[in-house]
């Protein structure tokens, strides 16, 4: 039996809880045909009001990024597929993604899911996310489901990382506000970039369960006193299973409203390659289809669950390849890339049967609620909504707002750790004062959007650019790709807490070194494969690195090797030569780190010097790359950068 809605002309309230309408099998009618959307004042409905639909409710957040207050974030404007992704979702953007969502612009929808009308949007609607509203909807919707009993609440992972308090704290922080949000289950990624010994440490203080079938311990560690000394020391947490080599439990087994589920979880598949492998170096990672594949069997053998769903932090367009050669995962609840959209999309698996695979956002924009309807032990039915969380619209939750307050009181000591460099392992000019106060110290007002999501440059990454290059007078600067960070409105003040929501990483230093013109393109070709290599298994979900000093062209279609030409230097127009000789800066580097100045303290001096006599600050131009053969592609919007 398939869940409908009577009525096909439904409000917007109605609107954004039926986006997910789907079951596992084949639709009843065509998802599109029950949309539609009315312009009424936002403030008048209750968009919240979900009532349950089954036995048993899911709740999933992920890549919230240790953004514990509403915020801004601007959806991609690029976010190109290529191959067999080319316009399909994740990769459709802007009024494309409005047409395809049949909502209207202007409406808190275009607002939540697009970058469309962006600033104005932002002005009309406010921020979003925030844990203290988190936490409301939370309990709401459990009440909706008639208790935490009927419920089970994931955290999809990179929800310890990306803020000033969660790197000074080294994620402490946030595993406490996730025992109050009540998150049982969760998997990660950048949880992994703290020190090995302070993830355990962090994992014994956790109230759930942390959940990874394809981490494993190093065979050499199984041999060797270090890491079983390390294991003892946080009571055992590190060693779920010595035989198989699990760090942590690769599944649990839930009882929930009188009905087993069972969760798998999958950590970033590839922690080791995108970020520094000497904070765990007793770890291995991977994809480890065939492992998840005889894991999916056992457990249904062993303990019959009417469901078995993925707790996963692979990137959709890994989900979407790995759903169609795993049979019988009913659902994969996804994370990494960032990828806030409402439908799910259906996957035929190989024994026909079909898997929906969803992903919730980041930055704590969105809660993704799943409905099971359960029949002689079987998911019969799932209904999949995702809940905007808009700030002007919910009480915050008061032990949340008590615990960021005593958080921000906290005064700043010689034991943060800032840095894995002794030189800056701790910010002397900071000790004795509360975060608070350091974190909102203005340093100007911006003249311009500041935002970072996208395939390629975005206007804080070229601030990012811009100040290594005035700190090192450098040729050429690069920065990272990456997908957390906050947006920041024009005419808003530039707090350092803005700065440190785009650089707050265990690994800040900076650099500058000589590179040849060969290896500088080596850089771009071997980090565009990554993005656009046509198999997703061996994508790592980033987004292009950001390049200060040159212009290029990029071919995505093309082969590893043929993707970057007509590089040149922007002031004068030369070409890259591949022999001669440049310096170069840039900061997170992956392997050997070097010992630059933070980042943070870079691009905060580089605001202040150059911010004009009225405290305004321009970014100035914005680097954006010459895009070959992209004509056509949905993943693509007002790019103001130039299209061949």
């Amino acid at each position: 039996m398939w869940w409908q809605f009577m009525d096909n002309k439904l409000s917007r309230r109605t609107l954004i809880k039926s986006l997910g309408l789907a079951a596992t099998g084949s639709l009843s009618g065509s998802i599109y045909s029950l949309m539609a959307s009315e312009p009424q004042d936002f403030l008048n409905e209750d968009i919240y009001d979900f009532p349950m639909v089954g036995q048993v409710r899911l709740l999933h957040t992920t890549d919230i990024h240790a953004q514990l207050n509403p915020i801004y974030f601007r959806e991609p404007n690029v976010n190109l597929g290529v191959s067999s992704s080319r316009n399909m979702l994740p990769h459709i953007v802007g009024t494309t993604l409005i047409d395809k969502l049949s909502i209207q612009p202007g409406t808190l929808e275009a607002y939540a899911y697009t970058c469309h009308e962006f600033q104005q949007n932002a002005h009309r609607f406010g921020k979003m996310g925030g844990l203290s509203n988190i936490k409301t909807l939370f309990d709401r919707f459990r009440s909706q489901a008639g208790g935490v009993a009927n419920t089970l609440t994931l955290d999809g992972g990179d929800l310890w990382q990306g803020s000033a308090t969660s790197l000074w704290t080294r994620g402490q922080d946030m595993v406490e506000v996730s025992n109050i949000l009540g998150i049982q289950l969760m998997t990660g990624h950048w949880e992994f970039t703290y020190s090995q010994e302070e993830v355990l440490s962090n994992l014994n203080l956790f109230s759930g369960e942390f959940l990874s079938q394809n981490l494993r311990i190093k065979e050499d560690s199984l041999f060797e006193d270090d890491y079983f000394d390390l294991v003892r020391r946080q009571n055992g947490v590190g060693l779920f299973d010595e035989d198989f080599g699990y760090p942590f439990k690769p599944f649990s087994i839930r009882e929930i409203a009188g009905e087993k589920i069972a969760v798998i979880g999958q950590a970033f598949p590839r922690t080791a390659n995108a970020n520094p492998p000497e904070f765990f170096p007793d770890w291995s990672f991977g994809i480890r289809e065939e492992d998840l594949t005889t894991l999916v069997q056992d457990i249904k053998r062993q303990y019959e669950p009417a469901g078995i769903f993925l707790l996963s932090h692979n990137g959709m367009d890994v989900d979407l390849k790995l759903a169609s050669r795993v049979s019988d995962i009913d659902a994969i609840l996804g994370g990494h890339t960032h990828d806030g959209i409402p439908l799910p999309v259906e996957v035929e698996s190989p024994n026909g049967k079909t898997c929906l695979v969803t992903n919730a956002g980041s930055n704590g924009k969105f809660i993704g609620v799943m409905d099971l309807d359960i029949k002689n032990n079987r998911v019969n039915g799932i209904r999949y909504q995702m809940a905007p969380v808009f700030d002007r619209l919910i009480a915050p939750d008061p032990t949340v707002e008590k615990f960021i307050k005593r958080l921000n009181n906290r005064v700043y000591d010689h034991n943060i750790i800032e840095s894995r460099s002794a030189t800056y392992s701790c910010n002397q000019d900071r000790v004795g004062k509360s975060f608070d106060s350091i974190l909102n110290e203005k340093l100007a007002k911006t003249s311009d959007l500041l935002y970072r999501r996208g395939n390629f440059m975005g206007s804080w990454d070229q601030l990012i650019c811009n100040a290594l290059e005035y700190e090192y007078a450098s040729d050429v600067s690069l920065s990272p790709g990456f997908r957390w960070g906050t947006t920041l409105l024009a005419g808003e003040w530039i707090t350092m807490r803005d700065v440190m929501n785009q650089c707050a990483t265990t690994y800040g230093e900076t650099y500058t070194q000589k590179m040849n013109g060969s290896q500088i393109i080596q850089v771009l070709e071997q980090v565009a494969d990554n993005l656009f290599e046509s198999d997703p298994y061996l994508q790592s979900g980033g987004d292009m690195v950001r390049v200060g000093g040159l212009s290029y062209t990029i071919s995505p279609k093309n082969r590893l090797g043929n993707r970057i030409s007509d590089v040149k230097f922007l002031k004068t127009a030369r070409s890259l030569l591949p022999y001669e000789s440049y310096n170069v800066s840039g900061w997170a580097v992956v392997g050997d780190f070097p010992s630059g100045r933070l980042i943070w303290d870079i691009v905060r001096e580089y605001i202040i010097q150059t911010k004009n006599s009225d405290d305004v600050f321009s970014v100035g131009d914005i680097n954006h790359p010459t895009i070959s053969g992209m004509r056509g592609n949905f993943g693509i919007y007002q790019y103001q950068g130039r299209q061949i």
